[in-house]
């Protein structure tokens, strides 16, 4: 167990508000509050470094201000992406995600955006702006299918509650297996090509890597099922954009319900904006109300861990550790 008090380097974004139970960490660290302009004040000497700020790249920017004495760094995000560079993957310190707490929302607004566009429900908005009644079909979604590509807790819960409005479900990820407890087949990624034919609906949820940058490039896009849904709620390059606005332009693709894109917030000149068949959300398929406060849950729980903690076994006493040279949690995918 540790004797010293440690101290918890805590970088927030102007105007967004910090962790609600602040009050609760202080008891247990010495907070140094920062914002990315003077995290290279606050990180001499510390022992942690909460990313508040999640999307924040600036301790690579600050790297030489860090000391022999930061021994983890805890993202408030399931992505790490934005964070990971050489000369921390190859340090000793240990990285820590908030893994668990976007699962159910984002399978709830992955669920939500199949079921918008099988229900038409877009459509509909359009046309009630116009006063226009117009009666159409709908798809049956308890008879259509889906390939989510990403097999961490995101993607499994998503699988699940595809499952039980009746949809069949297959899951790409790093390696192919079967009997896979929530997939029941997973194809390895490396292989969508050659799959992804199958599917009413192609679901991004994988970590970004460079394994899975634009892993959704034209190749893919064209071997899709005419008229099928793409939906990416990952992070947007995933997804070969160019390719993706030439796909929905030739109407081989029929939709795309985009929740992340390359650059956020989408410029204004965005050709995906007027699309057909676009659906676009701001990033926030996961921020269902409460998730700040989970968040912060999430942080002083580890923090209690990291405070009973010996030096040895930092690693085995922290929550959703992250493999840095994977760049998602260790276990997972």
């Amino acid at each position: 167990m540790s004797t010293r008090r440690p101290v918890l380097a805590l970088l927030g974004a102007p105007g967004v508000p910090g962790p609600p139970n602040l009050g609760q960490i202080a008891e247990l660290a010495d907070v140094r509050h920062c914002v990315a302009d003077d995290l290279d004040r606050a990180l001499p000497g510390a022992d942690i470094l909460v990313l508040w700020d999640f999307f924040s790249r600036a301790l690579a920017d600050n790297w030489g201000e860090a000391t022999a004495s930061l021994r983890w760094v805890h993202v408030c995000a399931a992505g790490v992406d934005s964070l990971l560079f050489d000369e921390l993957k190859t340090s000793d310190v240990v990285v820590t995600n908030a893994h668990g707490v976007f699962d159910r929302p984002i399978a709830e607004f992955v669920l939500a955006s199949i079921l918008a566009r099988d229900k038409r429900l877009h459509e509909s908005m359009a046309l009630q702006r116009d006063h226009l009644w117009k009666h159409r079909e709908t798809v049956g979604t308890s008879r259509t299918s889906a390939l989510v590509i990403g097999t961490g807790g995101i993607g499994r819960a998503t699988a699940r509650l595809l499952r039980a409005v009746g949809m069949e479900v297959v899951g790409a990820g790093r390696t192919a297996r079967d009997a896979d407890s929530d997939f029941g087949q997973v194809i390895a990624t490396a292989d969508l090509a050659d799959h992804v034919g199958r599917f009413d609906n192609v679901v991004a949820i994988a970590p970004l890597t460079p394994q899975t940058r634009r892993m959704i490039d034209a190749r893919v896009l064209a071997a899709m099922k005419p008229g099928a849904h793409l939906i990416n709620v990952g992070r947007g390059e995933l997804v070969d954009e160019r390719a993706l606005v030439e796909s929905l332009r030739s109407g081989r693709l029929g939709a795309a319900s985009l929740d992340v894109f390359e650059t956020e917030p989408l410029p204004d000149d965005s050709p995906l904006w007027d699309l057909p068949g676009v659906a676009i959300s701001a990033h926030m398929g996961g921020d269902a109300v409460g998730w700040r406060e989970a968040l912060a849950d999430q942080v002083l729980e580890n923090l209690r861990r990291y405070v009973s903690a010996g030096p040895a076994d930092l690693a085995e006493s922290l929550v959703n550790v992250i493999d840095k040279e994977r760049g998602y949690r260790s276990g997972g995918g």
